[in-house]
């Protein structure tokens, strides 16, 4: 079986795949997966859509991702697997000790065309009316995304498949308090709901908060327009919100400086399930760090700038997995779009990282580091997790 889907994976044959018939139904919540190749900024990429009983999760792979992801869905949950490639249709049947009969037959498919997938690949896809995009002039009413907010588009979407592929980890029996801290003209905020509501139909409520009064007014006005009723935009500072006592989700993004460093704080103390962080700027740590070593790179600033952001972001990064977080750091747009790219990914787990520790101390004691903004506002709940 392995064998089998290798060769159509990585030889390129997959037109369309369904794997179906849960082992056991209430071992998970999703009752079928489909996969199929797509196209998404030029690479080529395996969809895997999750189908839940109110909802669907998309998960995007590259073929080797793929192809594990396959077997372990296989071995684990499913009995029976349809393959539609350009060779043949292959029926995979999983008995109930584990063993695989496959069937080959003529193919009934005919192979697809990727470029009219790259379109199909978006969550929210150009061509289909959406009521959010259209009041914030991204799109006309027939759906049609104008060609100078097509880079808009994209990074909203973007930012919708980061979200996507972190809800499987999410609780969902409850309701959702999600924060927006620096929402700003709120795109992204909009999506966010326009997402976790209209699309999975999960409970949940949205603050945006942002300093600037003339955009709370505006964004106020367009949720009132859209009936987005679960959401609301307030004025104010990121140290100062008291908005929720509990929140599931904290999103950040182009936050300045330590303010990036409030908003993770803020997270971190509710215990939030999800961060979604976008930093901008970063002075912090620009006149501070240094190593001998170094010396090539800190005495330009241009470089020393990008340094420091870097090293900024590694020990925001270290400090979420001290205090049991699983953290990635992403791409979040092409670097030609901006060069403040690169996004903070932690969700929430039950695992304390003892070597965290270890890397983090020695991280700082190498640039010279001392008490940071973040450290000294976690207080002793960073110190417990560095004295253990």
């Amino acid at each position: 079986m392995e064998n089998t889907i290798q060769d159509i994976i990585q030889g390129e044959k997959l037109i369309y795949a369904v794997l179906s018939n849960l082992k056991k139904k209430n071992e998970v919540d999703f009752n079928k997966v489909s996969i199929k190749p797509v196209l998404i900024r030029e690479e080529k990429k395996f969809q895997f859509t999750f189908e839940y009983e109110k909802k669907v999760i998309h998960k995007n792979l590259e073929s080797l991702e793929a192809i594990q992801e396959i077997n372990r869905l296989l071995n684990e949950y499913f009995r029976q697997a349809m393959f539609f490639t350009t060779e043949a249709d292959y029926q995979i049947l999983i008995s109930k000790k584990g063993k695989a009969t496959i069937l080959k037959k003529n193919p009934t498919k005919e192979n697809v065309d990727l470029s009219h997938n790259r379109k199909k690949a978006y969550i929210i896809e150009d061509g289909i009316p959406c009521d959010f995009l259209i009041r914030l002039g991204v799109m006309n009413e027939n759906g049609k995304v104008f060609s100078k907010k097509y880079d808009k588009f994209r990074q909203i979407n973007r930012f919708i498949e980061m979200v996507a592929d972190v809800m499987p980890r999410i609780k969902t029996n409850k309701t959702l308090n999600i924060v927006d801290f620096g929402c700003g003209k709120s795109y992204l905020t909009f999506a966010l709901y326009h997402y976790l509501i209209n699309i999975l139909n999960l409970n949940v409520n949205i603050i945006g908060l942002d300093l600037k009064h003339d955009v709370i007014n505006f964004c106020n006005e367009v949720a009132k327009d859209l009936d987005y009723n679960r959401l609301k935009f307030i004025h104010g500072d990121i140290k100062d919100f008291r908005g929720y006592d509990n929140v599931d989700m904290v999103v950040t993004l182009h936050a300045c400086d330590t303010a990036t460093d409030a908003a993770l704080v803020k997270a971190v103390n509710w215990e939030a399930q999800a961060i979604l962080s976008v930093p901008c700027c970063q002075h912090e740590l620009l006149d501070t760090i240094h190593n001998p070593l170094m010396i090539p790179m800190e005495r330009h600033g241009i470089i020393k700038e990008k340094l420091s952001s870097l090293v900024t972001d590694s020990i925001r990064a270290n400090i979420l997995e001290i205090l049991g977080y699983s953290v990635q750091l992403m791409e979040f747009i092409d670097m030609e779009h901006t060069p403040k790219n690169i996004l903070i990914r932690a969700i929430k787990t039950d695992n304390l990282n003892r070597d965290a520790v270890k890397q983090y101390l020695d991280f700082k004691e190498f640039w010279g580091i001392e008490e940071l903004y973040i450290e000294k506002e976690l207080g002793e709940k960073l110190k417990r997790h560095l004295n253990l």
